[in-house]
């Protein structure tokens, strides 16, 4: 008998697949090449990382690695689809590439949300179904379009007349998703200056559309990453449900509503997706009844992934500047010197740590010793940097820690969003490397243990 995660229930454990709760059924997973270590009874995340640090020592290296902790993501997935149950999770491929969370998010029944030619062939080389993906890119290249036609990737979205000449050409049975623009002016990341059709321009676009014979069956939007108001989704819904009237009236079968992305459970938005979720809720059920039979996506990323992956880092080299401070010190000086300690560490923001130059809801990083600290350790104010030649990539400033030595390991936690997909080989600096961890139970309840290559 073993729990199974899903459901809540002891089971025996069947050889076929198990499914969901919606009924679909879960996929297998393969990852000949990212084996998975299966934490048995009494062995933890800790336990996985101590051991790769010194399996590291032993062979004279001090690379950085992740450790991703699949268990985090169907936590989160389970909490999705709890509080958001009308609407189905089309995960961004963009956000996180990595195989192994593509093939249990495959396994858990989600859509993938691709932007490219790339991304579109490997959720497809992962066993993807076609109609499990969205095109959700408005600005796309003519060959990229023409590979999703052979594919029989068909939905896709667009925002623009030429797009549609483009989709006209090489795609005409394409089912498409007209994205509007919407108020994101109360989030972090504003995308609708880039993407998105705005409102009194939408029934010229359509009628364009209509004239090309193309098929419109939909409406997404995004309010950005970061977002603080809930009343923006409520909003963006009602401006939706406004396009699915012109439409219809125009003659579309409109059948797809896709409410974007940017959701995110850390840091301040803690206690934001709940609130956020209650709000979809219900402005679902007011403009778009279940009775109409509609099929709401969304594009989460970084709220699948963001706290499943732990990256170390190891100091490779260690400087200590003495400074003047300006400030009266205590025996009435004008001024006294003080200690900062300067860290050099194995990745930067050209490598997994790029989230502090591009990324506002994720740009302040607290790096932690992997060691254990006596509270009686005195702190220093320090400055940690990242390994390249250049005098941006640096990750704290004025971060005030007890004194490391060269060799020490530090650990950075919620590091899945836009990390691994967003890393240079600038200085030619290795990237880090990715170990994957699932606890048994999880390992039995989704019946995953025909397909991958375990380590134990």
């Amino acid at each position: 008998m073993t729990l199974n995660r899903l459901s809540g229930k002891y089971e025996s454990v069947s050889p076929r697949a198990p499914e969901t709760t919606n009924g679909s059924v879960m996929h297998g997973l393969s990852l000949e090449r990212n084996p998975i270590d299966i934490l048995e009874t009494g062995r933890s995340i800790s336990d996985v990382i101590d051991g790769k640090i010194r399996q590291l020592y032993s062979v004279g290296s001090e690379e950085p690695f992740y450790v991703v902790n699949l268990d985090n993501i169907l936590e989160r997935h389970l909490q999705w689809i709890s509080l958001l149950p009308r609407v189905k999770p089309f995960y961004a491929v963009k956000c996180n590439n990595t195989t192994a969370v593509l093939k249990m998010l495959s396994a858990l029944d989600t859509g993938f949300d691709c932007a490219s030619k790339a991304e579109i062939e490997l959720a497809l080389s992962l066993g993807v179904k076609p109609d499990d993906i969205i095109y959700a890119h408005t600005t796309k290249p003519l060959s990229h379009i023409r590979y999703a036609c052979a594919h029989r990737v068909n939905l896709m979205t667009f925002d623009n007349e030429e797009e549609l000449l483009k989709i006209s050409l090489v795609h005409p049975q394409a089912k498409l998703v007209i994205r509007i623009a919407v108020d994101d002016s109360k989030s972090m990341v504003r995308l609708s200056p880039k993407f998105g059709v705005r409102l009194p321009t939408v029934r010229q676009l359509l009628e364009r559309a209509r004239e090309l014979n193309l098929e419109v069956v939909g409406v997404s939007f995004h309010v950005g990453s970061g977002c603080t108001k809930s009343s923006a989704f409520r909003q963006a819904i009602e401006d939706a449900r406004c396009v699915f009237d012109v439409a219809s009236f125009l003659g579309f079968q409109m059948r797809l509503l896709d409410i974007g992305g940017g959701f995110s459970k850390i840091g301040d938005f803690q206690e934001k997706f709940e609130e956020f979720s209650e709000v979809i809720n219900g402005s679902l059920d007011e403009f778009f009844p279940p009775v109409s039979g509609l099929e709401v996506i969304a594009e989460p990323g970084r709220y699948y992934v963001e706290s499943a992956f732990t990256l170390a880092v190891n100091v490779i080299a260690k400087r200590v500047v003495i400074e003047d401070r300006a400030s009266k010190c205590t025996d009435g000086a004008e001024s006294c010197p003080e200690r900062v300690m300067m860290y050099y560490i194995n990745d930067g923001v050209y490598g997994s740590m790029s989230c502090i130059t591009f990324d506002p809801t994720h740009s302040k990083l607290e790096p932690y010793p992997h060691r254990a600290v006596k509270k009686s350790e005195p702190r220093y104010r320090s400055v940690i940097w990242g390994p390249t030649c250049d005098s941006i990539d640096k990750i704290t400033e004025s971060y005030w820690i007890p004194e490391l030595y060269v060799g020490d390991w530090l650990l950075v936690d919620n590091m899945g969003a836009y990390t691994v997909s967003v890393t240079t080989d600038f200085n030619s600096f290795e990237k880090a490397h990715i170990y994957t961890v699932v606890t048994a139970e999880t390992w039995l309840a989704l019946n995953l243990s025909r397909a991958y290559d375990t380590v134990h």
